[in-house]
């Protein structure tokens, strides 16, 4: 059954008390299911639930305009707010032990019944690592999974293009509302995956950026997913805390491996060290995870003779051109030719400077 908008505004106003988290939250809606009797209450009688001062005052005076303005931006095209009691509320997010009363979300909520799994990583990411994470999305993608990230610049962004560029679907968790872009950086593939994906907050919708609603962000994006790959964190950073709270949560961690000498190759070390499945391709996820459907990456298409043994010539790290050429001891404008068709068989990704062998 439907809930009505004036018990909407109920849940609007006790969300948006100070002093209410998820777990007061259900605390209260366990012993007033009717939460019109909650905010019937006396002063007097919510000092006796040993309440803050600042927490009473608003539930006796909520601010019913910013409510009323909540509820008629999710009455607009593809804006929904969803409840923990609403049909369309993710069961896997449900299973948390702390799950947003809470979800405002902008595009295709019946994404959320779909399986997603989780790419995130570092902010300040390579090139390599970002194109790393871009084909993975790809790849998980086109094999059914939804690629859940936090829309934040780095592997987060690379994650959601990688998705949006091959027309696969994916779904960003804010860690502000829905009324704020950030960063701003991001308003373009924000805009793409409103549109072709699924956008969702359990903020407010005027909630600007506050650095500590960005751990509570990554709770629910491990919490939405079967699984978390990590491509590129550091050992202090949000990354580990969302591979940390995946682990909590019962869900599967990836990591993808890196050099030694590389800092934002520490924290995916870390990972794999404690337990987290090292990853260097699709057959790696796969098996870990329910099966979606059979699809696999295409067979690359094979090299000649000329092509293998040029690319034994390309590293697994950045090589430049000039370094390429000496190995060959070949005439300059063939070995650019062939590394040309090298990448365009997938074999191979340009770097500035030269080129990183892919397989």
């Amino acid at each position: 059954m439907a809930m009505s908008e004036q018990q909407l505004g109920l849940w609007l106003a006790l969300h948006k008390t100070p002093g209410i988290g998820p777990r007061k939250f259900a605390a209260i809606l366990k012993n007033f299911p009717d939460l019109g009797k909650f905010f019937a209450l006396s002063k007097n009688e919510l000092q006796e639930l040993r309440l803050e001062d600042q927490t009473i005052s608003a539930i006796v005076a909520p601010c019913w305009k910013i409510i009323e303005k909540e509820i008629a931006w999710s009455n607009q095209n593809q804006n929904h707010i969803i409840t923990l009691q609403h049909q369309d509320y993710p069961a896997l997010l449900k299973e948390i032990s702390d799950p947003p009363p809470i979800l405002y979300a902008k595009g295709d909520i019946k994404l959320l019944h779909r399986a997603q799994i989780a790419i995130v990583g570092a902010r300040k990411a390579t090139q390599h690592g970002s194109q790393t994470a871009y084909q993975f999305a790809e790849a998980l993608g086109k094999n059914g999974f939804i690629i859940t990230s936090g829309l934040a610049l780095g592997i987060d962004s690379a994650s959601h293009r990688g998705a949006l560029d091959n027309n696969q679907l994916t779904i960003a968790v804010l860690g502000t509302g829905l009324g704020h872009i950030y960063p701003r950086q991001n308003r373009s593939i924000f805009d793409k995956i409103a549109t072709n994906g699924l956008i969702i907050s359990e903020f407010p919708i005027s909630q600007g950026p506050r650095p500590q609603n960005f751990p509570r962000r990554n709770r629910v994006i491990s919490g939405l997913s079967q699984g978390i790959l990590v491509v590129e964190a550091a050992l202090k950073s949000g990354s580990l805390i969302t591979a940390r709270l995946a682990l909590e949560q019962g869900r599967d961690v990836f990591a993808v491996p890196g050099s030694i000498h590389n800092p934002l190759a520490k924290g995916c070390h870390k990972l794999i060290k404690e337990g987290a499945k090292l990853v260097e391709t699709l057959a790696d996820i796969l098996p870990e995870l329910p099966p979606i459907k059979t699809t696999q990456e295409p067979a690359l298409p094979p090299l000649k003779q000329h092509e293998q043994m040029l690319l034994e010539h390309v590293d697994f790290h950045p090589t430049t051109t000039d370094l390429i050429i000496h190995r060959c001891d070949d005439d300059t404008k063939i070995v650019t030719g062939n590394l040309i068709r090298l990448e365009l068989k997938g074999y191979i990704m340009a770097m500035p400077g030269g080129y990183q062998r892919l397989h």
